[in-house]
């Protein structure tokens, strides 16, 4: 069975502005662009492929703004966004976030679903791609804690993720406001992210649940995270 991932960041009762939240997507999705060409181009979604194929999206902050006004009109808590992309049914690519909440029990979030098959999902699916694409979340929406990994290893170790909603995957990120990443061991891989927080790399190549080296590192390395405390549950983002 073909494995599926997604990359995820969180964050925690951090109330912000329409404006302030616009701004943070706009930066997301340029970084995300750079990723790869093929996430350049957005469309919102609709009631079919043809139809959401024509409600070409902009991602600027302008674009955003307008987006998350008719939200707030609304009286919503947060504000949020569904974007796709791709040329053909099989093929596509998404991503869905939300924002500015105070909710101190939902969590804010952007998680992008990337391509998973055929070319595309070869290119992306790859550490290069997929820890700068972390990186942009974690520039973009400085979130608390982030991960990439795929949903059959969040199946796999569901019962270690539930009491506190995060875990070891195959990129991981951490705000600097969780503490310092302790020592791992090889072939895992350390980088900063300017001042922000530090990213994790568990291996090179596309970790898979299928791989029973794969999972044995992970569970190395979730118990020094974990020893660390870094994989308590989010907390409350701090007053400013």
């Amino acid at each position: 069975m073909r494995e599926t991932y997604y990359a995820g960041s969180y964050w925690l009762a951090r109330p912000e502005s329409a404006e302030v939240c616009a701004r943070r997507a706009e930066r997301f999705f340029h970084l995300l662009g750079c990723c790869d060409p093929a996430w350049t181009r957005w469309c919102e979604k609709a009631g079919s492929f043809e139809a959401a194929r024509k409600r070409q999206f902009a991602p600027s902050a302008e674009s955003f703004q307008k987006l998350f006004g008719n939200q707030e009109k609304r009286g919503a808590d947060e504000f949020s966004f569904h974007l796709w992309t791709g040329d053909s049914k099989e093929e596509t690519s998404g991503v869905d976030g939300t924002c500015g909440s105070a909710d101190a029990a939902l969590p804010s979030s952007c998680v992008l679903r990337p391509y998973k098959q055929g070319a595309l999902g070869e290119r992306v699916l790859s550490a290069p791609v997929m820890t700068e694409v972390l990186r942009a979340m974690a520039l973009a929406w400085e979130p608390e804690w982030g991960v990439v990994t795929s949903h059959q290893y969040d199946d796999l170790v569901s019962e270690q993720v539930m009491p506190a909603g995060t875990s070891a995957g195959w990129v991981m990120y951490f705000s600097r406001l969780r503490g310092t990443v302790p020592p791992l061991p090889a072939p895992v891989r350390i980088e900063p992210v300017e001042d922000k927080g530090t990213l994790v790399i568990l291996t090179p190549e596309r970790f898979t649940a299928s791989s029973p080296e794969h999972v044995a590192l992970a569970a190395r390395v979730h118990e020094l995270l974990n020893r660390a405390g870094l994989l308590r549950p989010l907390l409350p983002w701090p007053a400013s």
